[in-house]
């Protein structure tokens, strides 16, 4: 059944970006393997999901990582890490996996996909003439993580998304470059501390007149 609107809007004035996590209070387990779903689920541009969302549990692992993020403490203290990478260089092998998956799911001929996968074979392809595929996919990944923070509001969990971070040294330590991935953005996720000064602020933003416009 459909969120009711007053409660969609109430959980959204509700998130803010946490800065100070409650490290004692964990995301239930049913809780984390929705908001894992929502991942699984964001759209991408014709279906690609050129991405893969690093869920690192290490505490050693994620104190390293606090060192690459000017040490902000949501990076240890929050329930969850989530590391938002592209997949570089996104490829034809890419697009014959992703028609091969189609084929899968929905058991449809796969000679009847040709001239979908000639569109984003054709696509692809264009990286390297004037097309950066790379910063596309970053895109991409900023779609996943408006899903995963408006899902996390809607079940009550704290985020903070975070680009306050050494994309090169987080790639280092999680081994990323061997696998074909690059990180660009990070999203913890938990539960607010009781002192976080800004959970409690009035949330600001334009009036919706000056950011909505009906043409027509």
């Amino acid at each position: 059944m459909p969120v009711k609107t007053d409660v969609l809007l109430e959980q959204l004035r509700w998130r803010y970006a946490a800065k100070k996590f409650d490290p004692m209070k964990k995301i239930p387990s049913e809780t984390w393997e929705a908001l894992e779903e929502t991942l699984v689920l964001a759209p991408s541009s014709y279906g690609l999901q050129p991405w893969k969302f690093f869920v690192v549990t290490d505490p050693a692992l994620r104190a390293q990582l606090k060192s690459a993020s000017w040490n902000q403490s949501q990076i240890v203290d929050a329930s969850h890490l989530v590391v938002f990478a592209i997949k570089k260089d996104l490829n034809a092998a890419d697009v014959e996996h992703f028609v091969k998956r189609i084929v899968e799911v929905r058991g449809a001929p796969e000679a009847s996909l040709s001239s979908y996968k000639k569109i984003m074979t054709d696509f692809v392809g264009r990286a390297g003439k004037g097309f950066d595929i790379n910063a596309w996919a970053a895109d991409q990944v900023y779609i996943a993580l408006g899903t995963f923070l408006t899902a996390a509001a809607v079940l009550g969990v704290d985020a903070c998304p975070m680009e306050g971070f050494d994309p090169a040294r987080y790639d280092e330590i999680l081994g990323l470059p061997q696998l074909g991935y690059h990180a660009t953005v990070v999203a913890t996720a938990g539960y607010r501390a009781l002192d976080d000064a800004y959970a409690n602020i009035p949330k600001v933003r334009y009036k919706k007149e000056e950011v909505v416009a009906h043409i027509g």
